[in-house]
């Protein structure tokens, strides 16, 4: 007599893009219990082959993994530290020089644009955002843009593409509100300074997240701080510049940089990071839009 074969309990196969994330997912499944199978199909595919049982489970475990460990294309680790720098910053600067470009050849939107405290006390709010892509000549731009993109970058790395550049487009407009509110109704400023501070803010303040996973850290916190404001001092109170503006966006940095730290988790949500880069899109066209429609 030939004993009975015991049949293989049915199988599922999850797809993976590369081998790299096949690895990581099923460091994450065997975490949770579930043991998979890494494989390679005839068409140079990967899967992972888990019981059909832990099926639902097993997508459940990657989409949560996905969500605590987003990896936008463009950002980067450097150096041997955990910190992360998004290239998406470039973007920002490529439409700064963009917008500068037809600013130069149309002055006409450069008037349309500019912070006037008149225009504003008349009601033309979105001054406070159109001001913050003017420039006025190509050595400011390229000091902004400069600074710019490297603590856009940081900031983005470390809160999220679009969380960190919507939260410090929004610490920009606290500046330009700072400086209307100091220097009165005969005023006239342009540039992103307020924002590139708003960044320098929100960079300073990552640290005191570590208070969070280690209480005894304080230490770094304060110094990570400390280093920020020692950088604003250098950078925001130069002779000849808007220091109302610039002291605005960074205390506006710091003040969302805090908020972003508390709601750590859900500030790196790619919905939540997706809807604050398109609020960002809509209040960049929509502004500008306005200033046209005034002229």
């Amino acid at each position: 007599m030939n004993p009975e074969q015991p049949q293989s309990p049915p199988i599922a196969r999850i797809p993976a893009r590369t081998q790299r994330q096949a690895m990581d997912w099923s460091l994450a499944l065997a975490s949770q219990g579930v043991e998979p199978v890494i494989e390679q199909t005839e068409d140079g595919r990967w899967t992972l082959v888990i019981a059909a049982s832990d099926y639902d489970s097993a997508v459940s475990t990657i989409r949560q993994y996905r969500l605590e460990n987003l990896r936008w294309p463009w950002r980067k680790p450097i150096f041997k530290t955990h910190t992360v720098f998004d290239w998406a910053s470039v973007a920002w600067l490529l439409l700064a020089i963009g917008i500068f470009w037809l600013t130069e050849t149309r002055p006409a939107l450069k008037d349309a644009g500019i912070m006037d405290s008149a225009a504003l006390a008349k009601g033309e709010w979105w001054r406070l955002f159109t001001a913050m892509w003017l420039h006025g000549d190509v050595g400011h731009l390229v000091t902004n843009g400069a600074f710019g993109c490297l603590l856009l970058g940081l900031a983005m790395g470390r809160y999220g593409t679009g969380v960190g550049l919507l939260a410090a487009y929004l610490a920009g407009l606290g500046g330009n509100i700072a400086s209307w509110l100091v220097h009165g109704e005969v005023h006239r400023s342009l540039g992103a300074s307020g924002m590139v501070m708003g960044a320098l803010g929100l960079v300073a303040v990552q640290s005191v997240g570590l208070l969070k996973r280690a209480p005894h850290a304080w230490r770094f916190a304060v110094g990570g701080v400390g280093a920020g404001i020692m950088l604003f001092v250098l950078l925001g109170l130069s002779p000849g510049t808007d220091v109302a503006a610039h002291f605005g966006g960074f205390v506006g940095g710091l003040a969302l940089g805090a908020l972003l730290v508390v709601f750590a988790e859900s500030a790196r949500n790619e919905i939540i990071n997706f809807a604050c880069a398109m609020l960002f899109a809509m209040l960049l066209i929509w502004t500008w839009l306005l200033a046209i429609g005034v002229k």
